[in-house]
């Protein structure tokens, strides 16, 4: 990249973009002036762009730090695109491949080499590194370095040698997803606290988010597909059986949808990553080892089965969604199972007493979101630090169709009496018999029609007492027996007991039928109908020719670089370089083929 180009000219020349977007162009300056960065903002919010551009700018190479091959390699493919020296070094690389790098290294002509942790923290490639011409490290996903976090990788441990190493060379370390903890752990760990922090803000206001009490989750999927054939999307399921189970009951109607889970053989995960990269109308039905990596801008829902496992977790996986800037949907299926399932997995972890606390806290978080009053937005976003205020979001389920929370000390009262009379050794089943006063085998055996609190809960229906159950769990009143499900009284339970805390009732909310899938009409609304023809098949031109190169269609060209052709129709190199997305890079390689098709069509 020739020196005298300047930042802003760099950002059209090379990636087509004509402003910057947010804090982007404040971190790129303070990077080029020599300062540690932290950035933390939202997925596609363009993270990658504040540390590729600074590598054009200089002389000297750009080493990034990624966790996964398949992201550092669909990184590198998107930057030779835009004409910019780039490789990867990794296990799949052939002996040939990795000596043409290391030749592009010595002779300068390399600006950014991608590396996992462990290839670079070997003693080997440092001493490598110390000798040639390093201007910036970027370590992507830096999260991965907590072990509070919900993504922990110990092999970015590591990486907390690198200032020291190599104290003049200024790191940035960028993520989406961390809370206050995991940000103050980054900056201990990477940058022994000599950084410059730029939080950006979590909101991501096109995905609109919903939770459902699961009640038949099978049929709940199925409901919420409807309308929804043609669409991209992933499904998340706890277990590798149930993935198997769901990939099956869409096929069967007519959807079409894969598997991804880390029981497959890695030849088959990587076949229907490839295919769901490629294909507009697939359903990735997987467990979180479908997760990081995954850049496809065309999203539009990402559905749990299951209770994620925090709300970091919860949020990286459903930032998968509306990449693109277009609506998308987070919804979640969760119940009481769900909760005994979670405490289980922390208290099993082999961790200390300190991690598996920290575990049940980021699990009362994401608890306390699934049962927010109101605004899950605001829930979320408080959770990260992010003090955004809604009123009315307008884009959740709470805000949509808004419930009043009931006080019910005494519902709760008498629900913990029926656990405490019966020796804390039943389920909810048997609780809500009782409470219900519904004269099963097992009451009758066990004399527990003979109890005061028998029969004194009929004015609730058993979904309603289930939902009582559920909601004391979740703020800690309760707990379940890990083995057997029984049910046990919190310390903060005895005390609501004895009147000494309160407890306010949300009743489950039913979902709304309108929030079904939002047609291409209604996501492009500015379009004519004779533009969004063109933008289906500009769709599928992208999908021909990024088959040919083996690489994600995003790569090629974004869907709102295809949305700007179709709406502008260039007919000339010139008004091609003007589109959205399309620096000098890609306006060779590409502008006489689209201006063509355009034409042609």
């Amino acid at each position: 990249m020739p020196q005298q180009y300047s930042t802003r000219e760099t950002l059209k020349n090379v990636f087509g973009f004509a402003e910057f977007r947010g804090e982007q162009s404040n971190i790129i300056d303070d990077f080029m002036g020599g300062q540690n960065i932290l950035a933390v903002m939202p997925t596609g919010a363009g993270k990658s762009l504040c540390f590729q551009l600074p590598a054009l700018l200089q002389d000297g190479l750009t080493i990034v730090i990624s966790p996964l091959i398949s992201l550092m390699q669909n990184q590198v493919e998107a930057l030779k695109l835009f004409g910019v020296a780039a490789a990867t070094i990794n296990s799949g690389n052939s002996a040939e491949e990795n000596y043409d790098i290391w030749r592009k290294m010595r002779d300068g002509s390399l600006k950014l080499l991608y590396l996992s942790p462990e290839k670079l923290m070997t003693d080997r490639m440092l001493e490598a590194v110390q000798g040639l011409n390093v201007n910036f490290f970027a370590i992507d996903e830096a999260h991965c370095i907590s072990q509070w976090g919900a993504a922990f990788r110990p092999e970015y441990e590591g990486l907390s040698r690198l200032h020291s190493l190599f104290p003049n060379i200024p790191i940035m370390a960028l993520t989406a997803t961390a809370d206050q903890a995991t940000r103050e752990q980054i900056c201990d760990k990477i940058f022994s606290n000599n950084v410059k922090t730029y939080l950006t803000g979590f909101d991501r206001p096109n995905i609109s988010l919903n939770v459902e009490i699961k009640n038949g989750w099978k049929q709940q999927l199925l409901r919420f597909l409807k309308n929804r054939e043609k669409e991209n999307g992933i499904v998340y399921c706890l277990s590798r059986k149930k993935t198997e189970e769901a990939t099956k009951a869409l096929v069967e109607k007519g959807y079409n949808a894969l598997t991804y889970h880390a029981g497959m053989p890695s030849s088959l995960r990587a076949e229907n990553l490839n295919r769901f990269m490629a294909e507009s109308d697939l359903i990735m039905v997987a467990t979180v080892a479908f997760g990081m990596g995954i850049d496809k801008a065309d999203i539009r829902f990402v559905f749990h089965t299951d209770l994620p496992a925090s709300p970091e977790a919860y949020y990286q996986e459903i930032g998968r969604a509306g990449r693109d800037g277009q609506p998308a949907i987070a919804h979640m299926l969760y119940g009481i199972d769900d909760i005994r399932m979670r405490r289980m997995f922390i208290d099993d972890e082999n961790a200390d007493e300190d991690h598996k606390r920290r575990g049940h806290a980021r699990l009362n978080a994401l608890l306390a979101y699934a049962e927010a009053p109101e605004c899950r937005r605001t829930s979320l976003l408080h959770y990260f630090g992010d003090k955004i205020e809604f009123e009315k979001c307008g884009n959740c389920d709470l805000c949509d169709d808004p419930k009043e929370t009931i006080e019910a000390t005494e519902t709760a009262q008498k629900f913990i009496s029926a656990i405490y009379r019966t020796g804390q050794n039943f389920g909810v089943g048997h609780i809500v018999d009782i409470l219900t006063g519904k004269s099963t085998d097992r009451v009758l055996q066990l004399c527990h029609d003979d109890l005061p609190t028998f029969g004194v809960g009929k004015d609730l229906g058993i979904n309603e007492w289930k939902s009582v159950a559920r909601q004391l769990m979740a703020r800690g009143f309760i707990t379940a027996d890990m083995t057997y499900g029984s049910l046990k009284i919190s310390v903060e339970g005895v005390k609501l007991l004895k009147g000494k805390n309160s407890f306010r009732y949300r009743p489950d909310a039913v979902l709304k039928k309108s929030l079904g899938a939002k047609n291409a009409k209604e996501i492009f609304s500015d379009m004519s109908e004779e533009d969004e023809e063109l933008f289906q098949a500009l769709k599928s031109y992208r999908k021909e020719i990024a088959g040919e190169r083996s690489v994600p269609a995003y790569i090629i060209f974004s869907d709102k670089s295809l949305v700007d052709m179709a709406m502008r129709r260039p007919g000339s190199m010139d008004e091609f370089g003007n589109i959205y997305g399309v620096g000098k890079g890609k306006k060779k390689e590409f502008g006489k083929k689209f201006i063509k098709f355009i034409a042609d069509n």
